[in-house]
């Protein structure tokens, strides 16, 4: 939902780039904000996100809701590695009605490279609908620059001269029920980075975290040395719960063989 992000992370995989010369090549083009934080930080496409989930669901509009992460921890071994996979990182926006209530969550995930996500490329955005009578229906177009920008403003211009009256949320604000807020609690497997010390036991302890916290590897892989103390791991967890997840993530650090924090990602199958 933010182009801005989109191009960052499609030109890091296309040229090989950093995130740092990427963002400031994205700065160069006039596609980010004057605060960057608001495309990089997931604000911008979260703004997006609380108003999509209230025209989908009749509720009221709860940005304090969205469970929110940026792209600014993706790195260019993330970008290989998931391509390794068959996978590209995307920031992705999720709104859901479950029975425990709206679930609503804005963060880099790893979608499959050959789906309508994956294969969305540069500064362009996309809207996937999935309805219980028409299926699944996706809308793609620009979303990043001052050409698409000023088209959108001027096209509500347009309405509001020719005297245009839409219920901006489909009904009347009005009518807007309040939905109860839920954390995403639907499994998912999920990809992680470890940075770790080159000794002996270090995966070994790595493995006893994830245990502890039910989680089930389905793949790990070990990459060539960073330097001569350091290796990076790739880990690739079965489904799993972001409460585990969570658990996990608080725990590595206490093995004392990270040299960094772990980056995780959740992968979704769209």
């Amino acid at each position: 939902m933010n182009g801005t992000c989109n191009y960052i992370l499609t030109r890091m995989e296309s040229a090989g780039l950093p995130y740092e010369a990427v963002f400031e090549e994205a700065r160069q083009l006039g596609y980010l904000e004057a605060d960057p934080t608001l495309d990089v930080g997931g604000i911008d496409a979260s703004h997006k996100l609380a108003i999509l989930s209230s025209i989908a669901f009749g509720t009221r509009i709860d940005f304090g809701a969205v469970e929110i992460e940026g792209i600014e921890r993706v790195s260019i071994d993330d970008i290989r590695r998931a391509a390794d996979m068959g996978y590209r990182i995307k920031l992705l926006g999720v709104a859901q009605m479950t029975p425990r209530g709206l679930e609503q969550r804005m963060a880099p995930c790893l979608v499959p490279a050959e789906s309508p996500l994956g294969q969305l490329m540069g500064g362009t955005n996309m809207v996937v609908v999935e309805g219980d009578s028409v299926g699944q229906i996706v809308l793609r177009g620009a979303g990043a620059g001052e050409g698409p920008t000023a088209s959108a403003v001027l096209s509500d211009v347009v309405e509001i001269a020719r005297g245009v009256r839409m219920p901006v949320f489909g009904q009347p604000a009005a009518a807007l029920q309040r939905a109860k807020p839920a954390r995403t609690a639907v499994p998912a497997a999920y990809y992680m980075r470890l940075e770790l010390q080159d000794k002996p036991g270090a995966l070994a302890k790595v493995a006893t975290v994830l245990g502890d916290a039910g989680i089930s590897i389905d793949r790990m892989r070990q990459y060539g040395q960073h330097s001569d103390s350091s290796v990076p791991v790739l880990v690739v967890t079965h489904k799993t719960t972001p409460e585990a997840i969570d658990y996990a993530i608080e725990a590595l650090p206490r093995t004392g063989v990270l040299v960094s924090d772990p980056v995780e990602l959740r992968i979704e199958e769209v």
